[in-house]
């Protein structure tokens, strides 16, 4: 069936039903797509690992989950859940907390070492990647699922890239991070640390490489001219997250400024007070509504005693006096001098606006094209303008976020695959998205989300033990189960039980339900019933009749 058949249907919402003796409709069992599939950048079939989690079968939901994202317990703890604010759910009670779920699945299977399933024997292909952060060990993961042989290289001491260096432990535990890509190197991927490539061609061809994926992240951060700047004494966020995560003697003092409106400064002010800041600032140019950083990381950087200084801009710095000018937004809502400053003092300043890509060293590949911010071009295939190099992850223009950088790596994965085999990667249609307006909750019940234990904020800055908590299993399974199954049959015999005409045949647990057509009147009663909008009611064809609709 397709899109354009269903979006021919009549209204059922209407009293001319088309059903009964003269039917001029039928009950069609169909597949629609969950919004939180749609949303999740890393591509995870999410209705299917909790439909499975749910049953119990922990470890068949953590394979089913891996398919598309090899790093469960990571993106459980680091992933803004894109899925969770597109889930038809909140509109009953609240939303799936689905990113507790698949940290669950992911740090039960580190305890239990479970190992990836797959069966794809050696083709001979081989493939350089540069860079060993979430782009490119996704890439790499998928690639060896794939049976190619990967090598991957990178530049600095430790695999994991940003979210090694740019998120503190607090948030990402050192443990867990390293526990998953061990896995991947278990599974026979090379990671060569401390090797920078400068040239992609030589090392291609010393390597014997059949294709490169370069996916080396934003770790340049970006640079504002402030006047008086070089008499103070400044560090940029990455460079200041970095030093962190190395164990480096930090001398920043007791009166810590952040300039920036991110994540990543939410980071560096909250590590400042980590660190022994009497006193962390932020200072943002927009008011709180236009503010990058994720509702939740601000309120916990001030439940830590950071404060925001919102509409704020630095104008001059005199050693440890800084002057900042008030801003106010415009009918536009964008923010506008006001010629009203005030004064500031601090010991240290760091900066984080932005972070850019090194690219500089593709630059001599021929046919490789950039745009004006130095990030590479790719075609739909995330291969550069030479052959057989493929880009992704921070590199290219996108949104930038650990998840997105792993869905690049899938998807590159899965084009270099086809390329080695000279062929194109064909991506399967998709299915219509199914919203909760289309759905029938006879069985609506109130069953709020677990929330997630967190340490309290006076705890926490003894040091850089984590601060969300995980859940048990009893709770990771109560929340698996308030998955409303958007758009997919579950089983509930909520169709075979309503129907009239004993038109419907179950086939068994696991292979749904089928229609017995000469039975069935068109009543739409089966369509009213099914809860999840499994079903749908179609024109009444001597082809579809024939045919008949298996779930």
């Amino acid at each position: 069936m397709t899109q354009k058949d269903l979006t021919a249907q009549p209204d059922l919402t209407q009293h001319d039903t088309g059903t009964g003796a003269q039917r001029s409709r039928i009950p069609v069992y169909m597949d629609f797509l969950p919004p939180c599939n749609h949303a999740c950048p890393a591509g995870e079939d999410i209705q299917a690992w909790l439909a499975l989690a749910q049953e119990g079968l922990y470890e068949a939901a953590w394979q089913k989950l891996i398919e598309n994202n090899p790093f469960p317990a990571i993106h459980g703890r680091v992933c803004y859940h894109p899925c969770e604010t597109s889930c038809n759910r909140a509109l009953t009670d609240q939303e799936v907390s689905i990113h507790a779920v698949e940290r669950f699945l992911g740090d039960l299977a580190l305890e239990k070492g479970w190992t990836p399933s797959f069966t794809a024997p050696p083709n001979g292909k081989k493939v350089l990647i540069i860079g060993a952060g979430p782009s490119g060990l996704s890439c790499a993961y998928h690639l060896k699922r794939l049976g190619h042989d990967v090598e991957v290289r990178e530049a600095g001491p430790f695999a994991g890239g940003m979210i090694h260096f740019g998120i503190p432990a607090y948030r990402m535990p050192r443990n867990e991070l390293n526990a998953e890509i061990k896995r991947v190197e278990d599974m026979g991927v090379k990671i060569v640390l401390n090797h920078r490539v400068e040239d992609v061609l030589a090392e291609k061809e010393a390597g014997c490489f059949d294709a490169v994926f370069i996916a080396v992240g934003a770790h340049l951060s970006k640079n504002i001219d402030i006047p008086g700047r070089d008499a103070a004494k400044i560090m940029d966020a990455v460079s200041f997250l970095k030093s962190v995560e190395n164990g480096e003697e930090l001398h920043m003092g007791r009166r810590v400024a952040i300039y920036g409106g991110g994540n990543t400064a939410m980071d560096a002010a909250r590590t400042a007070k980590r660190l022994g800041a009497t006193e962390a600032v932020i200072i943002y140019r927009r008011d709180r509504a236009s503010m990058p950083a994720h509702d939740f990381e601000a309120d916990e950087a001030i439940e830590e005693g950071v404060k925001i200084n919102w509409l704020r801009t630095i104008k001059e710095i005199d050693a440890t006096t800084f002057k900042v000018e008030v801003m106010e937004l415009d009918d536009k809502g964008r923010p506008q001098p006001t010629g009203r400053y005030e004064s500031l003092e601090v010991d240290s300043l760091i900066m984080a606006v932005g972070q850019d890509t090194d690219t500089a060293f593709l630059r001599q590949i021929p046919g490789i094209e950039f745009n004006r911010d130095d990030t590479v071009i790719v075609n739909n295939g995330m291969m550069t303008g030479a052959d057989g190099i493929f880009a992704g992850g921070d590199m290219v223009p996108s949104e930038r976020s650990v998840t997105i950088a792993t869905g690049h790596g899938k998807k590159a994965a899965r084009h270099i695959d086809a390329w080695l085999h000279g062929s194109t990667y064909q991506t399967a249609d998709k299915h219509p998205i199914v919203g909760h307006e289309s759905l029938h909750l006879w069985y609506r019940t109130e069953a709020p989300k677990k929330k997630q234990g967190e340490l309290a904020p006076e705890n926490r800055l003894g040091g850089f033990e984590e601060i969300m908590q995980g859940l048990t299993e009893q709770e990771a399974q109560f929340e698996a189960r308030r998955c409303l199954s958007c758009g997919n049959c579950f089983e509930c015999d909520g169709c075979y039980g309503s129907c009239p005409e004993d038109a419907i045949i179950k086939l068994g647990k696991g292979n749904r339900y089928q229609y017995n057509y000469d039975r069935c009147t068109g009543c739409a009663t089966c369509y009213e019933q099914c809860p999840c909008h499994a079903i749908e009611m179609v024109i009444d064809t001597s082809a579809q009749t024939a045919k008949g609709g298996a779930a």
